[in-house]
C-alpha cells in the first residue's frame, strides 16, 4: 500500500502503459483518476479496477486543453480534496501523414506529447503547491535522448522537450516540495505495437536492445510507482531509462 490515501491521476490511463500504471498504482491504494478521450476504454477500467477492490474514478480529458485541465482537476479536487500524483502519460507516436516534415504533423504530436505536458504539469503543480507538496512523472521516451529512424520528427523533438521542461519545473517547484521526474521507456506495446506486428521489425528492435526482449508496460508502471511514491522523496529533476539497455551503447 505504498499510494494509501493518495490520489493520482493517470492521463492515456485507458489503454497500454497508462491502464498498467492505473491498476497498480489502485493494488497500491491510491484513488486513481482516468484521465482519457476514449470513455469506453476508461469505464470498463473503472470497473475492473473497482472488482478488484480499488478505487477508480473516469474523467474525460483531452490533454491539449487547458480548459479540460481546469475543469478535470477541479472535479477530482472536488471528489478527493487533492492532487498528490499526476502522471503524464498520454502521447501518440505517429500521425496519418507520410510525410515527415509536415507542418500539420509537427503541430498534432507537439500539441498532445509537448502542451498537453505543460499543461498538466503546470496545473498540477500549483495544486500541489498549495498542498505543502506532490509528485509529476512525465513520460518522455528513450527518443527524448537520442535521434533514430523510429518515429516522427516531431516525436523526437516532443520527447526531448519533456526532459528539459521537466527539469526546469522540478528546479522551480523543488522549494515547495513538488518533486518533477521523468520516464523513458524504450521499444515497447502499444506504441509501436504497428511495427512489432511485422516480424522483421521486432527482431530489429530486439537485437539492437542488450537485453534482446522488448519492453513490457507493467515494467514502465513499477519505474513510475517508484518515482510517485514516497521512496523517491528525495528524487526531482531526473530521469529513469527503462530501455533493456538500449541507449547505454
Amino acid at each position: 500500500m505504498r499510494l494509501k490515501g493518495k490520489t493520482a491521476i493517470v492521463t492515456g490511463a485507458s489503454n497500454g502503459m497508462g491502464s498498467s500504471e492505473s491498476k497498480l498504482f489502485a493494488s497500491e491504494g491510491a484513488n486513481v483518476v482516468l484521465a482519457d478521450v476514449d470513455s469506453e476504454a476508461g469505464q470498463q477500467l473503472v470497473e475492473e479496477i473497482s472488482e478488484g477492490g480499488g478505487n477508480a474514478h473516469f474523467e474525460i480529458c483531452d490533454v491539449s486543453n487547458e480548459e479540460n485541465w481546469q475543469s478535470m482537476t477541479s472535479n477530482v479536487l472536488a471528489k478527493y480534496g487533492s492532487v498528490d500524483i499526476l502522471v503524464n502519460n498520454a502521447g501518440i507516436s505517429s500521425t496519418s501523414t507520410s510525410d515527415l516534415l509536415s507542418t500539420d504533423a509537427w503541430n498534432n504530436i507537439m500539441e498532445v506529447n509537448s502542451t498537453g505536458v505543460f499543461l498538466g504539469t503546470k496545473t498540477a503543480a500549483e495544486i500541489m503547491k498549495s498542498q505543502g507538496g506532490g509528485s509529476i512523472v512525465n513520460i518522455s521516451s528513450i527518443m527524448g535522448f537520442v535521434g533514430g529512424e523510429y518515429g516522427h520528427p516531431a516525436y523526437h523533438a516532443s520527447k526531448g522537450s519533456v526532459r528539459i521542461f521537466s527539469k526546469a519545473m522540478a528546479v522551480r517547484y523543488g522549494p515547495f516540495g513538488v518533486r518533477v521526474n521523468t520516464v523513458h521507456p524504450g521499444f515497447m506495446p502499444p506504441m509501436t505495437s504497428s511495427d512489432h506486428g511485422i516480424a522483421s521489425k521486432r527482431d530489429e528492435y530486439v537485437a539492437q536492445t542488450p537485453l534482446r526482449r522488448t519492453g513490457e508496460s507493467i515494467e514502465v508502471a513499477y519505474g513510475v510507482l517508484f518515482l510517485a511514491s514516497d521512496e523517491a522523496s528525495f528524487v526531482t529533476g531526473t530521469e529513469l531509462v527503462i530501455d533493456g539497455g538500449y541507449i547505454a551503447q
